[in-house]
Order: structure tokens, then C-alpha cells, then sequence
């Protein structure tokens, strides 16, 4: 049976990839601008965020989608960095939401981790 953390893990990146779809010009906007394509990467991690969650629900692609979250996670700190060193990057969020956000990304990984 699965723990009910599972199915909230699995919902947060579901919409976090239906988002990336709907809305990605504020993805794009968060983006360094030495990472190229940010459209197409846009869209690409909103569909990979997308089958990742639903990976999470069935035990033959459990651990791979576990391994694919961590993946993820950790290519999308230079994002969280950016958004936090440059304003026009921030969201107009405030600086400790900023920094919460990148720590959450180890807590998240973790988290992720515990399905492997």
C-alpha cells in the first residue's frame, strides 16, 4: 500500500509540469541565459515532471521515476540560483522565499529518495 506522501510528492510535480505547459514564459523568464533553448527545455521538463509523477504511482517505474525526480531536482539549480542573484530573474519574490525555495530542493530530493 502507498503512504499518502507519495501521492502529495506525485501531485506537486504533476502540476509543476502542467504549468511548465501553460505557462512557460515564466519559466523561460527564470532561466540563465547561458542555458540555450529555453523553450524547448521549458516544455521538456514540464513533460518529464509530468511522467515522473505518474511514474511514482506504480512500482515497476517507481524507482526509475524516483531516480528521474532526483535528476531533475538537482538540474534545476542553477535556476534557483539565478533567480536568487538576479532581480530581473526573482519572480519580484522576496529574497528569504528565494532562498527557501533552493533549500527546499534537498528536502524535495530527499524526499524523492525514499522511494528508491
Amino acid at each position: 500500500m502507498m503512504s499518502w506522501h507519495l501521492y502529495v510528492l506525485s501531485f506537486i510535480f504533476g502540476i509543476a509540469g502542467v504549468f511548465h505547459l501553460i505557462s512557460p514564459k515564466a519559466f523561460m523568464r527564470i532561466m540563465p541565459l547561458y542555458i540555450p533553448y529555453h523553450k524547448l527545455l521549458v516544455y521538456l521538463s514540464g513533460v518529464a515532471e509530468i511522467f515522473v509523477s505518474f511514474g511514482l504511482l506504480f512500482a515497476p517505474t517507481r524507482t526509475f521515476s524516483a531516480w528521474s525526480t532526483i535528476f531533475m531536482l538537482i538540474l534545476f539549480f542553477p535556476v534557483h540560483i539565478h533567480m536568487l542573484v538576479h532581480k530581473k530573474a526573482s519572480l519580484n519574490l522576496p529574497k528569504f522565499v528565494l532562498v527557501i525555495r533552493l533549500l527546499l530542493q534537498f528536502g524535495l530530493i530527499y524526499w524523492a529518495s525514499l522511494y528508491l
